[in-house]
């Protein structure tokens, strides 16, 4: 077990604006220490899901304007159950067993504040989302 928790935490990235102070209250303190790192861990893969997710709901992000395209990233993650608990799922995954106890402890505020950090992370890479071009032959 122990081996396990070692390489969870040693392939994690350290996040130097992710700060833990004297009256951080838990919940912060979490987000920052376990949910940022493990986030910022599986920023290509959530990318890929959000690409397949795109796809799979026939690619009707593509057809919208920017501000349309944001509502669509927050629906999806807010309003799609199965899609969000994709998502929690690779995050949660992560976790090593004393981060998970901490998180049942408190999941529902917890759950909120990792649903929130994969939205602006997506937000902030829509530039990744463009529809791919069309190779056609010439």
């Amino acid at each position: 077990m122990t081996t396990r928790f070692n390489n969870l935490l040693s392939i994690r990235p350290e996040i130097l604006s992710a700060k833990i102070y004297n009256g951080t209250s838990a919940d912060e303190a979490f987000q920052n220490k376990t949910l940022r790192p493990i986030i910022k861990l599986q920023h290509d893969l959530l990318i890929a899901v959000f690409n397949n997710y795109i796809v799979k709901h026939k690619n009707v992000f593509y057809n919208l304007n920017l501000d349309e395209q944001l509502n669509y990233i927050s629906n999806a993650i807010q309003k799609d159950i199965k899609f969000r608990n994709s998502l929690k799922g690779m995050i949660i995954g992560q976790f090593t067993v004393e981060e998970y106890e901490r998180y049942i402890q408190n999941s529902s505020a917890l759950n909120k504040r990792m649903m929130a950090i994969v939205k602006e992370r997506l937000i902030q890479s829509i530039q990744l989302f463009a529809q791919p071009k069309i190779h056609q032959n010439v």
